[in-house]
């Protein structure tokens, strides 16, 4: 089985790789389990630091369709799409982001669909597909009516994930992650970057401006939780999901206060005194037009589950990332 990861490069795609090269084996569209006998990491940089043989990158631009369909072939079994412009990023660029996340979705799936058997495509969305006058939890009925162009683009690659999958063309199947937190590296340009920064410099001993207003509140997954969702919208039946193939993955909900003061709890209150808020109010926009809590029946049903606290967050962060938490 031949697995390609797109955005291999980055946090979410290298944790990936590593745990499905641990694993080993994944379910193919025939419901059995088959041994993983190469992943490809596809991203505009290289994906360093792997000894495991079975593991080899592809460096190139995913919107070049000719590469594409190099990478995809008839061995390609399985398709972990993760590679998008973030949110304020496509906002700002919205040549670059329609080009990233709808043209080169596009082509990725008719990629797969030349390769003629079908591959099992996981699709990763976002918070951002919903908006304007939401209620206080977001039903899987509820509307996608985006605010913004990252959230318009995801939007778009969910319904041709639907379409392509009742077409028979791929097994598609959409996780709709919570802003994940706490991303290791530095800050990025997503509308979410603060969702890490105000926890992550804290805990380096570096100050953190937050940009968003305390009391707005968010839908959190930590990187753990987000691995083990991939693998587990990987590993369901098609028919277990049905026409709708997609999924709202459940997180914790919090306010940007309520972070804080569990990063105090956590690591204490001079970690917690590094952050400094200072709201921007086109950031606070994107960021207030998301839903703050779903309804995750579904989603749990079938098996997904997220995090207890976000205390346990960011003592997971602690643990993963080996930080030496400030007290």
């Amino acid at each position: 089985m031949k697995v390609l990861i797109t955005g291999g490069a980055g946090f979410l795609g290298r944790r990936l790789a590593d745990k499905l090269a641990g694993r080993g084996t994944l379910k193919g569209t025939d419901g059995r389990d088959h041994a993983i006998d190469e992943i490809v990491l596809l991203d505009v940089v290289a994906a360093g630091g792997f000894t495991d043989a079975r593991i080899r990158t592809i460096v190139g631009d995913i919107s070049d369709a000719a590469l594409l369909h190099r990478a995809i072939d008839r061995d390609t079994a399985s398709v972990f799409h993760l590679a998008a412009i973030v949110s304020g990023q496509a906002e700002a660029d919205f040549d670059l982001g329609m080009r990233i996340n709808v043209d080169a979705t596009r082509s990725l799936l008719d990629a797969c669909r030349a390769s003629g058997h079908g591959p099992r495509v996981v699709f990763t969305s976002s918070v951002a597909v919903y908006g304007g006058d939401l209620p206080a939890t977001v039903l899987d009925s509820t509307a996608l009516n985006p605010q913004s162009s990252y959230g318009t683009q995801k939007a778009i690659g969910e319904l041709l994930i639907n379409d392509y999958s009742r077409k028979g063309f791929i097994d598609g199947r959409v996780l709709r992650l919570p802003t994940i937190s706490v991303r290791p590296g530095k800050p990025n340009k997503a509308a979410s970057s603060f969702a890490s920064g105000i926890i992550r410099e804290p805990l380096n001993g570096e100050r953190s401006t937050c940009p968003i207003a305390p009391e707005t509140r968010v839908w959190l997954l930590s990187p753990r939780k987000a691995i083990e969702g991939l693998i587990l919208g990987h590993e369901l039946p098609a028919q277990a999901l049905g026409s709708n193939r997609a999924v709202n993955l459940p997180g914790v909900c919090v306010t940007v206060r309520e972070m804080v003061t569990a990063l105090e709890r956590v690591a204490g209150t001079e970690a917690a005194k590094r952050v400094r808020w200072e709201c921007d109010e086109a950031t606070n926009r994107i960021v207030a037009s998301w839903p703050g809590a779903w309804d995750t029946q579904r989603a749990e049903a079938l098996g997904f589950r997220g995090d207890a606290d976000f205390d346990g967050i960011i003592r997971a962060y602690i643990e993963d990332e080996r930080v030496t938490a400030f007290k």
